[in-house]
């Protein structure tokens, strides 16, 4: 190299090398989740590849001191609900005119302010078996709760009022899309079609003329063999899957002696949330055993065993009802208050 002009800054000393080995952490161990901050995936720190010991990360989190006591869990104001309720006082409840609005989707309750009682709701009217048949095909759309309950009290109530299959033929497709529009649900020209269908299937297969509701056509050729009722609708409905079947045999248990009991699977996740038997004859036992205790007054006409029928459709009902509106645990709060 030429040398340096007189007078140039003169070059810095060079510091002494450093005989001690540096360690750096890999950029994988810095920027490594911890296990206990993304559950299931493994922290992917390294061990250093100079001394074998594996870099410490920082925790962002302060560390909390072996002396300091833990924290009470912070409560909402109206209070955690009890953990277990009496089952007597659940089924009480359920069948209490107070469940009714724990229950059912708020724009319903909003919609019987504003068009009054007497409005035909699926969480509170009778239906015939027609009725509840095209309710199966609405509510088995990948809809929510909701806009189901809303696309039944639009189709059932004035101006359209499509409770028999003479007048769902008459509206026709066009005309069932045009109330399911006024609903505004989802799904709407499919399910319009299927209704339909449903229509000309139960007067030309399933019913005795355009204004039978009564689906006891289905009965008969079934032999009343619940089975063989299933495959029957199932064959002549279409868009009438496993969800739909279950949902009209839900319901229509109350009418139909032969199906009695039934719980379907998505009611029974929502009665063993509320501490009521698994099972179907489990539920159908407890409710025998506690029947003088329990709110059997509103059930309308017919046999002590009319009643018991649908008794438990009703507690079904609002059960998954409850559950599908996220409110089981408002249900048990209520129904802890019952002496």
């Amino acid at each position: 190299m030429p040398p340096k002009k007189a007078g140039g800054k003169a070059p810095k000393p060079e510091k002494p090398a450093d005989n001690s080995t540096k360690v750096e952490p890999s950029k994988d161990a810095t920027n490594a989740i911890t296990t206990d901050e993304q559950p299931g995936v493994q922290s992917r720190n390294k061990t250093s590849s100079v001394n074998g010991t594996t870099p410490t990360v920082p925790s962002k989190r302060k560390a909390k001191s072996m002396d300091e006591p833990s924290k009470t869990p912070r409560r909402s104001a109206r209070g955690n609900p009890p953990a277990s309720v009496a089952p007597v006082k659940i089924l009480q409840f359920l069948l209490s005119p107070a469940s009714l609005d724990i229950c059912r989707p708020k724009d319903e309750i909003e919609d019987i302010k504003e068009r009054g009682a007497g409005i035909r709701t699926y969480s509170a009217s009778s239906f015939s078996p027609f009725e509840e048949l095209v309710c199966a095909v609405v509510l088995s759309r990948p809809i929510s709760h909701a806009l189901g309950l809303r696309s039944i009290r639009t189709i059932f109530n004035s101006p359209y009022e499509f409770t028999t299959p003479k007048k769902l033929r008459e509206a026709g497709s066009e005309g069932i899309r045009e109330a399911l529009d006024v609903a505004r649900t989802q799904h709407r020209q499919k399910t319009a079609e299927e209704l339909s269908l449903l229509a000309s299937a139960v007067v030309e297969s399933l019913g005795d003329g355009e204004d039978d509701v009564s689906l006891e056509g289905v009965r008969k050729e079934a032999d009343y063999d619940v089975d063989k009722e299933r495959a029957l609708l199932k064959s002549n409905v279409k868009g009438l899957g496993k969800t739909g079947l279950d949902i009209f045999f839900r319901r229509i248990q109350g009418l139909w002696a032969n199906s009695y009991p039934f719980v379907d699977q998505r009611t029974l996740t929502a009665i063993e949330k509320l501490g009521l038997p698994n099972t179907a004859e489990g539920l159908r036992e407890l409710m025998d055993e506690k029947w003088s205790e329990l709110n059997n007054e509103n059930l309308g006409a017919g046999s002590d065993e009319d009643k018991r029928r649908k008794a438990f459709v009703r507690i079904l009902e609002r059960a998954v009802g409850a559950d599908l509106e996220g409110k089981i645990d408002a249900l048990k709060a209520e129904a802890e208050k019952l002496s």
